[in-house]
């Protein structure tokens, strides 16, 4: 250290807040130890299988990619619209997840076609999660728009994003105010829009979610994180709030 200079300060444990980040606004929206905040997408109750919370990291499990036919996906109790969300997430070969924003529940799922289906995920925008190296979805969808990193069916991710090693831990970051919207991977911007733009409607309209009405431009919604049937591990969930632009 130059002299004078101040120590650094050491990284938080998983799941805890630096004295940084407390100063900052930050606040964990999983504790890492329990189901408190969470609840299933399709009841009041946290899922009773389909999920499991071992040493500090929340986990889905595998049932040969199923979607949301195991416990289905989890949200947030509280609904937000302007905010910056920090997610640690680490893939297993062939994973399929993500992370959602501004979610619904109350609409009916759709298949990846896009026509209304009994059993899936709940709507909302979502920051891909994926193996995009084994999972056949990343050579689906649109231009790569269904790789991770992407804003799922609508904007791809660049093809250079940094991800790292299979077994690693990554790092999502989504900044959602007013209506503008970025999602991180690792330190690097991989996606920018405007909700509700022209463009955006665009993109809406060439999608899966073009039958839904006003699709991304809710006001607020629950963050979720998704049971796809493959294994995923989440942890460090962090969140502050912020005032709309």
């Amino acid at each position: 250290l130059a002299h004078g200079a101040p120590a650094p300060e050491a990284a938080a444990p998983p799941n805890t807040l630096s004295a940084a980040e407390k100063a900052a606004g930050w606040r964990l929206l999983w504790d890492g130890k329990t189901t408190d905040g969470w609840r299933s997408a399709k009841s009041d109750g946290f899922p009773t299988q389909g999920w499991s919370i071992e040493n500090g990291v929340l986990k889905t499990h595998e049932n040969g990619g199923h979607e949301s036919k195991a416990g289905g996906d989890i949200i947030t109790e509280k609904r937000f619209a302007n905010f910056e969300l920090t997610v640690d997430f680490k893939l297993t070969p062939g994973a399929n997840s993500g992370i959602k924003l501004f979610v619904q529940p109350g609409l009916a799922p759709i298949s990846g076609a896009g026509a209304t289906a009994t059993v899936g995920s709940a709507i909302g925008i979502e920051f891909q999660i994926l193996d995009d190296a084994r999972h056949p979805d990343a050579k689906l969808g649109r231009d790569g728009n269904r790789t991770v990193g992407s804003l799922y069916d609508l904007i791809p991710a660049p093809g250079d994003k940094k991800v790292s090693p299979m077994g690693e831990w990554n790092l999502a970051r989504v900044l959602s105010q007013g209506n503008h919207v970025e999602f991180w991977l690792n330190g690097v911007k991989t996606v920018e829009f405007e909700r509700g733009s022209a463009r955006f409607r665009e993109l809406v309209a060439a999608s899966k979610y073009r039958d839904i009405s006003g699709f991304g431009e809710w006001k607020d919604g629950h963050i979720l994180l998704q049971e796809h049937g493959n294994e995923v591990w989440f942890r460090n969930v962090k969140i502050r709030e912020l005032s709309a632009r």
